[in-house]
C-alpha cells in the first residue's frame, strides 16, 4: 500500500552527539503525537526529540520543521550508566522502543534486551566467531519510566517536576540497576518468558518494542519471544515507590499479580509498536529476527481496556494495512495517530529504522509516511 501523504521531519544535525554511530534521523524507533508536538527517538541514543507540527505547505504536505528540541534522559532519570562510555563517541544507549501518554505523563520504555555482536567485513573466521559469541547487556536499556508533560502553547514540553491541580508530579523510573529491573527479575521465573531473558533480542530473545496506556496500566508489546507463532503483550501497573524518583510494580488484578500476559496470533510476527485508538490497540507487527518484512498493521479490538488475560486467535484481530518496506532499509518501527485533513479521517504516521537515502533531504530533513486508516471493521 502506498502512503496517502508524507511528512517532513526537520532535525538540527549538530544534536547528534547523544546518538551513537549514526544521525538521529537515520534510525527512528518510536513516534507519539501530543497536540502540536511530535515526539520521536533514535534507538541508539539517550535522548528524546520534540518537533512541532506546522501547517500544510502549498503542495499539501504537512511538515514538522519548527522547534526541534532535544531532551537528555539523564536530566530526568538516574540511569545506571552515564551518557558516554570510555570515549565521547561511545554512547550508553537506552534503546528507546516505546512511547505513550496518559494525559499527565510521557511514558518511556527501553528494549530491556541483550545484544549480540555482529561480524564485520574483513573479519577472519576466528574473529567473526568470537564476535558472534559475544553478548552484552547495556544497563540503560532497562528503562521503564515517566516524565511529566507540561503545556507549551498548543503543544507540550517535559519537566522533571511540575504541579497539576496542586498535586506534585515528578519523573520516576522503575527500580533497578544496570543488570535489570523489577520487571526482568519477576519475568526470569515466568514459564513462558523466563528462558528468553538470556537470549539477545534479535535471536528471538526478550525484547520490548511497543508501549501503550490501558487505563491505569501499561501494555508492553514484545518483538520477541514469539512462541509457536504467538506474540506476547505484558501488562503492568507501575506505581510510586517509597524512594523518590522510583516506581514499583503494583497489582494488575484482585489476585495481586504484578503482571499479566496476553497472547496474540500475528501469523509468526513480533510486535514492533503499539498505538491506542479509542478503545482499540493498533499493533505494528514485523519480523522478530533480523529480516526486512513482512510488516502488517493489526487492530486489537478493546485492547486498550483488556480487563483480563487474553489469548487472541488470528481471526479475532482485524488486518488493517500491509505496510511497504525496503531491502536492508526503510523498516517501519514507530507509529502515531495523525490527523489527515485532506481525507477527513484518521491517519497513521509511520517512521522508519535504517532510513534510505531517498528519505533523507539535505543534512537535516527526513521523509516520514502517512497512511489513511480504513474505518473500523465489525
Amino acid at each position: 500500500m502506498h502512503p496517502s501523504n508524507i511528512v517532513l521531519l526537520e532535525f538540527h544535525p549538530e544534536r547528534d552527539e547523544l546518538c551513537y554511530g549514526k544521525e538521529l534521523r537515520d534510525g527512528l524507533s518510536v513516534a507519539l503525537r501530543t497536540g502540536s508536538s511530535l515526539w520521536v527517538a533514535n534507538d541508539e541514543s539517550v535522548s528524546l526529540e520534540r518537533l512541532t507540527v506546522c501547517a500544510e505547505d502549498s503542495t499539501g504536505k504537512s511538515s514538522f520543521t519548527r522547534d526541534h528540541r532535544q531532551y537528555a534522559l539523564h536530566d530526568f532519570f538516574n540511569l545506571p550508566l552515564p551518557p558516554h562510555g570510555d570515549t565521547s563517541d561511545d554512547i550508553n544507549e537506552a534503546d528507546i522502543e516505546g512511547l505513550a501518554c496518559d494525559g499527565k505523563y510521557l511514558w518511556i520504555a527501553g528494549s530491556h534486551s541483550l545484544r549480540r555482536k555482529q561480524p564485520k567485513d574483513g573479519d577472519g573466521v576466528k574473529k567473526a566467531q568470537k564476535r558472534l559469541a559475544t553478548i552484552s547487556a547495556d544497563g540503560n536499556r532497562y528503562l521503564l519510566g515517566r516524565i511529566p508533560l507540561v503545556k507549551d502553547g498548543d503543544g507540550y514540553t517535559l519537566a522533571r517536576e511540575s504541579t497539576h491541580k496542586d498535586k506534585l508530579r515528578s519523573a520516576a523510573l522503575l527500580r533497578g540497576d544496570e543488570h535489570g529491573n523489577e520487571l526482568t527479575a519477576l519475568l526470569r521465573e515466568d514459564e513462558h518468558l523466563g528462558p528468553f531473558l538470556a537470549i539477545p533480542g534479535k535471536d528471538n530473545g526478550f525484547d520490548i518494542e511497543g508501549l501503550a496506556v490501558a487505563g491505569k496500566h501499561l501494555l508492553l508489546g514484545l518483538r520477541g519471544p514469539v512462541l509457536r507463532g504467538w506474540a506476547v503483550v505484558v501488562e503492568v501497573a507501575p506505581v510510586d515507590d517509597a524512594e523518590p524518583g522510583r516506581l514499583r510494580l503494583g497489582p494488575v488484578d484482585d489476585e495481586g499479580r504484578p503482571y499479566r500476559k496476553h497472547f496474540v496470533d500475528l501469523h509468526g510476527l513480533g510486535i514492533r509498536d503499539l498505538c491506542v485508538q479509542g478503545k482499540d490497540i493498533l499493533v505494528l507487527a514485523g519480523p522478530t529476527m533480523d529480516l526486512d518484512g513482512p510488516v502488517t498493521l493489526f487492530r486489537w479490538r478493546g485492547g486498550a481496556e483488556p480487563g483480563k488475560d487474553c489469548v487472541l486467535a488470528a481471526h479475532e484481530l482485524e488486518r488493517v494495512l500491509e505496510l511497504p518496506y525496503g531491502h536492508g532499509v526503510d523498516h517501519p518501527e514507530g507509529i502515531a495517530l495523525f490527523a489527515d485533513d485532506r481525507q477527513g479521517g484518521a491517519a497513521l504516521l509511520v517512521v522508519h529504522d535504517a532510513a534510505s537515502p531517498s528519505r533523507q533531504i539535505g543534512d537535516s530533513t527526513l521523509v516520514a509516511d502517512v497512511f489513511s486508516l480504513p474505518r473500523r471493521g465489525k
